[in-house]
């Protein structure tokens, strides 16, 4: 078994991932699809107004947008049924971000629990994982349909822990959003922020540790350098 434990001994029991953008770039794939969608009725969508400081669904929030903008010719249906073809065909060639692979296998070599904490639906993140061979390494899944309230909101980490039987000062969370760092700190968790595209990197000042990609250090390596005391 490896020995990643820092000079003051902290080592966490489990690991608590994030999903979308940061397992998977399901982030990029919800954007382009939309971005595709509003092209279609000859419109332009800004990427700096299109994401929410949450993990809500804004689904019918942007269909609604995209009504106003297109006008009397829009046809909700006809829109949801080209973006969800357009959607599918670009999911299909994704898998876990880079590094992702590594730090799960490390995990494994060193005894930590794995555990998902997404404010998506459980159907989401299982099908997403389960299509690219990755469900099974997680022993534990929160989701946000199970929960009250999305992210920054500490539902769904505090389910995940309660579901893993630890504490969250014996678990650390892997985050690519500020809303989902300002969760997990809200849950008593250690976070390591891997920011997606759409994150301004400044933002992310809450969390212990802020990496470029999983490739930039090994998952070991990445723990080593969390503060001992929260």
């Amino acid at each position: 078994m490896d020995d990643w434990r820092g000079a003051d001994g902290y080592w966490p029991a489990a690991v608590v991932f994030d999903f979308d953008g940061l397992l998977m770039d399901t982030e990029s794939t919800s954007f382009e699809s939309w971005r595709y969608e509003w092209e279609q009725w000859g419109l332009s969508l800004d990427p700096a107004t299109f994401f929410a400081d949450h993990g809500g669904d804004l689904t019918e929030q942007r269909y609604a947008e995209l009504a106003a903008a297109a006008g009397r010719a829009f046809d909700k249906n006809l829109s949801h049924r080209r973006r969800m073809a357009y959607r599918d065909r670009l999911h299909a060639g994704l898998d876990l971000l880079p590094g992702l692979r590594d730090w799960l296998q490390q995990a494994r070599r060193t005894g930590l629990r794995l555990a998902v904490a997404s404010s998506s639906p459980r159907h989401w993140v299982i099908g997403h994982l389960g299509r690219v061979g990755a469900e099974r390494e997680f022993e534990v899944f929160a989701c946000g349909d199970e929960v009250a309230a999305p992210k920054p909101a500490p539902d769904v980490y505090l389910l995940a822990l309660a579901r893993l039987g630890v504490t969250g000062a014996q678990a650390v969370a892997v985050e690519d959003a500020a809303h989902g760092v300002a969760a997990a700190k809200a849950a008593g968790m250690r976070c390591i922020a891997i920011p997606n595209p759409f994150s301004p990197v400044p933002r992310f000042a809450a969390a212990d540790l802020v990496l470029g990609s999983a490739r930039q250090v090994s998952l070991g390596e990445a723990l080593q350098q969390l503060p001992a005391g929260l």
